[in-house]
């Protein structure tokens, strides 16, 4: 990891740099894909499944019996620990629901707001060499919580054409049955489009590799909504002495293991602190079975000294990570600062992971900087917001004459005439 010693704020663009390609770079591949996907439906999907994951499937669907056979492959232990998560994670959305809000905002004016399920969903699953069903999780049960009334799940398949049998373990225990082996930006192609066998969807969710995540912001030209732009993964960790070295570089591993294009950014106040987690950084990899992958990421990954929490924190603010683990000995008055983080961790025995799996908030976060502007997903993710409206005559009489005079001023006779035809009935009775 590169070190950096009390960099200064003009520095902080080039240090807040993420390791993955630009938009404009993977944009033309995309659009390949999604006009091949366009206009051959299941023949593009046969043909880019077949290039990108090496295997050759010609239907896509799976079947019931699939599902009970890989159902029973599960060993009892896991499927413990899933339904846990499930329970927490169902928990933590469940109580998200929020009442239908009525007001009346002068007499005879009254307005309303319902929250309404999106219909159609899209769930994208990262496959390949670490198949993430605890997605699945974090995306099918607020979907569920919400009420979408079809969801559909597309995950890539592994070299003999199958997903992975916890992977639809998890998908039949959180109610999911429209199940895809189709993975990359060709899944999410088909879901913006649909083809023979995969439905069009309203909207995407789902964190992916570069490709998925260009693919993803291609498909909202189509008319199709999407959570984020959720990318590589990424961690910053924020500490003081009063840190537990080897926890630290435990959390930084295991974001890194999640692929070579991940970042992880340790950034602490203490000196000896730098030595100590490099160390046990080096210590740790020898004992993992990605090691390859690690140190690919950790060619892009830092660790920065400041001399004073202030510009500690500043920097934290400045870059904005998808995962900010705090450890500070006055993490509350930290904590309470923090602006810009998709998800927070707090204290030496709140490790990262909690949240990816099992704490029941959501993993499904915003990376890049987007955590300025997006937020993790989450039950509304799943809902739509429709207002209403019902005026009566006394209501529109008092009301009237403001829309007309804001309707005058703005040059809009129609949107006055509108009012006013109502009002001159209103005074003829």
């Amino acid at each position: 990891m590169q070190r950096f010693i009390n960099p200064t704020p003009e520095t902080w663009r080039a240090l807040s740099q993420r390791g993955s390609a630009s938009y404009v770079s993977l944009e033309p591949l995309a659009k390949k894909v999604f006009d091949d996907v366009a206009q051959s439906g299941d023949k593009a999907l046969v043909s880019y499944t077949e290039k990108f994951d090496k295997v050759k499937l010609e239907d896509f669907s799976v079947s019931k019996k699939e599902i009970e056979q890989a159902i029973a492959r599960v060993p009892q232990k896991l499927k413990n620990a899933v339904q846990q998560s499930k329970d927490n994670i169902f928990r933590f959305h469940s109580a998200q629901k929020t009442n239908e809000v009525r007001v009346e905002t002068q007499k005879g004016v009254n307005c309303w707001q319902k929250k309404l399920p999106i219909e159609k969903v899209g769930l994208y699953i990262p496959g390949g060499s670490a198949p993430l069903f605890s997605t699945i999780l974090m995306l099918a049960i607020p979907a569920q919580v919400a009420g979408c009334k079809e969801v559909v799940l597309c995950s890539p398949p592994n070299s003999n054409g199958y997903l992975s049998d916890v992977i639809l373990y998890t998908a039949d225990l959180c109610g999911v049955n429209n199940i895809f082996k189709v993975g990359g930006m060709q899944a999410i192609a088909g879901m913006t489009f649909g083809t023979e066998t995969l439905p069009k969807v309203d909207k995407l969710f789902g964190p992916g590799n570069q490709y998925v995540t260009v693919a993803k912001q291609l498909a909202t030209q189509y008319k199709v909504a999407i959570d984020m732009p959720a990318g590589p993964s990424e961690l910053m960790i924020v500490a003081d002495n009063s840190a537990n070295a080897p926890f630290v570089a435990s959390d930084l591993l295991s974001q890194a293991e999640h692929g070579s294009d991940s970042q992880v950014i340790f950034v602490t106040t203490d000196k000896e602190m730098m030595d100590e987690v490099d160390q046990e950084v080096e210590n740790q990899i020898s004992v993992l079975s990605r090691q390859t992958t690690v140190r690919m990421a950790l060619e892009n990954s830092k660790i920065i000294f400041f001399d004073s929490e202030e510009e500690a924190l500043s920097f934290t603010n400045y870059y904005g990570a998808e995962h900010l683990i705090v450890c500070m000995k006055n993490e509350d008055e930290f904590v309470n600062s923090i602006k810009h983080a998709g998800s927070v961790f707090i204290g030496n025995y709140t490790p990262e992971s909690a949240g990816d799996y099992a704490s029941g908030t959501n993993h499904t976060l915003p990376t890049n900087g987007y955590v300025r502007q997006y937020s993790g997903v989450n039950l509304d993710s799943f809902l739509k917001a429709i207002t209403y409206q019902k005026i009566t005559a006394k209501g529109l009489k008092i009301l009237g004459p403001v829309i007309e005079e804001m309707a005058s001023a703005e040059g809009l006779q129609a949107h006055k005439n509108a009012v006013s035809i109502r009002l001159k009935k209103l005074r003829s009775e």
